[in-house]
């Protein structure tokens, strides 16, 4: 199949939102593991890269395939309204990348779809994106509880080790084993943002979005990752190898259940937070960042208003400069 120049368009967007994906992402990855101190940043962003790109191109096909053909009918979006979808979303999320606010590109592409459908008369499966609704909001509910009972469980579980290094040793390789589940989950879970709009235009299949998407997102990890890795490490919770184990479990098996038990996807950040803040309210409550907690809340609440707003602009906008959607 040939491409136009609309084509290229449409790709180059969504492999460069895919790039800032996959920055935005490093530090619900691998923040746990490295604030702990079980991993360096530069074997942290090394080995996420590969992940997430493993997990996008196994894994992720029936999240690419809900997202570029569920929530809009197949057909209904031209390259043209597609390109407005990705932009606004790319845009936005490289804002909120910039300023360090750890936001959902989920939420941010969706709404951008739903404001650019309702701009230009295409139909909105309003039951799609309903479900996505209920599942965002149990993910972090869940999250938090399974960070709590991991946190109860891994503190009561004091098996003796042949020495304090070794014991030490073992908590960090588990810390690590779980920042790689969670790396791989992203591939899964969040490359559909940027590359489903390629099934929706058939400009590709699934697999060869899943495979180009995680490229994609290996090269942001390893390019833009740092600034979200300190952030997510650092600033939200004051953490201990156990807590951040804990925290890093539950993240991994919340997102991972949603990707593989329902075929959809979740906010890997606020599954993150969730589960930290359940990690810290297991110790004690001053261990919570809770002003970082509201400000990144608040940081929720923007990206969906600012992309259903940005995609009905996009739209009129494009209109006014006669480009046909």
């Amino acid at each position: 199949m040939m491409w136009d120049v609309g084509d290229l368009v449409l790709a180059a967007l969504g492999l460069a939102f895919a790039v800032s994906i996959g920055a935005h992402y490093t530090g619900a990855c691998m923040g746990m593991a490295y604030a702990g101190g079980a991993i360096r940043r530069g074997p942290a962003l090394a080995v996420m890269a590969v992940l997430a790109f493993a997990g996008a191109a196994i894994a992720s096909g029936h999240v690419v395939t809900k997202v570029g053909l569920s929530i809009v009918p197949d057909g209904s979006l031209t390259v043209a309204s597609a390109s407005i979808v990705v932009g606004v979303a790319f845009l936005l999320t490289s804002a909120y990348n910039q300023v360090r606010l750890p936001t959902s590109t989920i939420q941010i592409l969706v709404f951008s779809l739903v404001g650019v459908g309702l701009a230009a008369g295409i139909a909105i499966d309003w039951g799609t994106i309903g479900g996505l609704l209920i599942v965002w909001a149990l993910a972090p509910v869940a999250a938090a509880g399974l960070g709590y009972a991991f946190t109860v469980g891994l503190t009561r579980a004091r098996a003796p080790a042949p020495s304090a290094s070794s014991g030490a040793r073992g908590t960090a390789m588990v810390l690590v084993g779980a920042a790689l589940v969670a790396s791989f989950a992203m591939g899964a879970n969040d490359v559909a943002n940027a590359v489903a709009v390629f099934v929706t235009t058939h400009l590709a299949s699934v697999a060869v979005a899943g495979v180009l998407g995680g490229a994609a997102l290996a090269v942001g990890v390893l390019t833009w990752g740092r600034p979200l890795l300190e952030t997510v490490a650092f600033d939200i919770v004051r953490l201990d190898p156990k807590m951040a184990t804990a925290a890093q479990l539950a993240q991994g098996t919340v997102v991972l259940g949603v990707v593989l038990a329902a075929g959809t996807f979740t906010s890997m950040n606020q599954a993150l937070v969730g589960a930290m803040a359940g990690a810290g309210l297991a110790r004690h409550r001053s261990a919570v960042q809770w002003p970082m907690i509201r400000g990144i809340l608040l940081g929720w609440a923007l990206g969906p208003t600012s992309g259903l707003v940005a995609g009905y602009a996009g739209v009129l906008f494009a209109r006014l400069l006669g480009v046909p959607l």
